[in-house]
């Protein structure tokens, strides 16, 4: 409906159900690379840019960007691939969204599964209690300003970009499964083209446009994983995530692993995924 033309990476056979992937900051489909590869056997994995990321249309208003548009998206996508509902995955900023679109249209979801973001109405509580938090998420309003915050993306060659993934303060740990230097060309590749960040940090410019929620309940079986050494989000919120789950909740922390979880660990997180969706149909058919 919003005349938007989104990019997406599938794979697995189009009958198969569905499983949508939605992308964190400054990410894009690309960070799902291994549960395209792992989950196609038994579902029609798909990975998104989210609106104005990558190859994706980039509508230049921030009022375009508020969270209620990121939502319908999402509705209008599941439609377009000829679905009425999902396994929906989300990391960091695609994590907010997929809780939200869990939120208002719980048909539509029939699994939740969230890497490294609370529920947002803990979000909301616990950065005005929680000062630390607070400070961690001081990029949200340094992203207020104009212009100046893609300008620091881009100084010496990209150099806040490489060093969110890569340097030990925010980046994968010496135990995970570092980047290569073709992913990180791959990431350099999409931010560098002309206007590319704007988009992406547009959202964050708009994240006041709809908190706190009106609707709070998750209402299906949710899977919250988190690397307990994320540089942006405090552990803690994970297990305050339990009291808006009116379903089945498993929560599991990777000591060893960042913020970028699936690409830090993507073989116990592939494996932590499988686990769940086997036990809820097993569960569901007793």
């Amino acid at each position: 409906d919003s005349g938007l033309r989104f990019h997406y990476v599938a794979a697995g056979e189009r009958g198969k159900p569905l499983m949508l992937l939605l992308h964190g900051f400054p990410e894009f489909w690309y960070s799902w690379r291994h549960q395209l590869r792992e989950f196609k056997s038994e579902y029609r994995v798909v990975a998104l840019d989210l609106r104005g990321y990558g190859e994706t249309d980039a509508p230049s208003h921030k009022e375009n960007y508020k969270l209620d548009c990121l939502i319908t998206d999402i509705k209008d996508i599941l439609e377009s691939l000829g679905y009425n509902k999902c396994v929906l995955i989300g990391h960091d900023w695609g994590g907010m969204i997929a809780w939200l679109v869990a939120i208002c249209y719980p048909e539509m979801v029939t699994k939740l599964i969230v890497v490294n973001f609370p529920h947002p109405s803990v979000f909301t509580e616990y950065i005005l209690r929680h000062p630390s938090q607070l400070i961690k998420s001081g990029y949200y309003f340094f992203f207020q300003m104009p212009w100046f915050p893609e300008f620091m993306f881009t100084v010496n060659d990209f150099k806040v970009l490489k060093s969110l993934f890569t340097s030990q303060a925010t980046g994968i740990g010496r135990k995970g499964c570092r980047l290569t230097a073709e992913d990180i060309e791959a990431y350099l590749y999409v931010f560098s083209q002309p206007g590319a960040l704007t988009g992406p940090i547009n959202h964050y410019r708009s994240i006041f446009s709809c908190l706190p929620l009106q609707h709070h309940e998750v209402v299906m079986p949710t899977l919250l994983l988190w690397g307990e050494r994320d540089a942006f989000m405090e552990v803690e919120m994970a297990e305050i995530t339990r009291i808006y789950v009116k379903n089945h909740f498993r929560l599991t922390i990777l000591s060893e692993a960042s913020h970028w979880l699936q690409q830090d660990q993507p073989d116990i997180v592939n494996k932590l995924i499988w686990t769940f969706l086997k036990e809820e149909t097993t569960r569901k058919r007793e």
